[in-house]
């Protein structure tokens, strides 16, 4: 008699449990199940291709060879699909920029804009090296 109750109380529990599965697989996904932030210390983003399209980097502190200091920036860089890096927007305590380079096979062909310190300006240099830089 004990075994028939047993057998109904378990198969009882298990259908609960099916039901309550079958509810939480049909309710809409919503945002508030994502992480509220994301954190690293730099971030990639490809392309279908697995090439690098965009990407985030703190880039520590460093002495170049001869003594001059960079300090600590943050970088951020769009790339073309050739990879050429076309749009670098950079972030430090002395100073931030913001550089736009030509398309693939040109060299001298940008734009930079800057402010470094209590300065400021804009360089516009064209294939041809023509130069000009505008500041206040």
């Amino acid at each position: 008699m004990k075994a028939p109750r047993t057998l109904a109380a378990v198969t009882a529990i298990n259908l609960a449990l099916l039901v309550l599965l079958l509810a939480q697989q049909l309710r809409p996904a919503s945002a508030e199940s994502a992480a509220p932030i994301l954190r690293g210390r730099a971030l990639q983003i490809v392309d279908g291709q697995g090439r690098v399209r965009a990407s985030i980097d703190v880039l520590p502190a460093t002495v170049s060879p001869n003594g001059d200091e960079q300090a600590e920036t943050v970088l951020l860089r769009l790339i073309t699909e050739r990879g050429r890096p076309s749009v670098k927007l950079g972030s430090s305590e002395p100073g931030s920029g913001l550089s736009i380079a030509g398309p693939t096979g040109t060299s001298d062909t940008y734009v930079i804009l800057q402010a470094k310190g209590t300065t400021s300006s804009l360089k516009l240099r064209n294939e041809d090296r023509r130069e000009r830089v505008v500041e206040p």
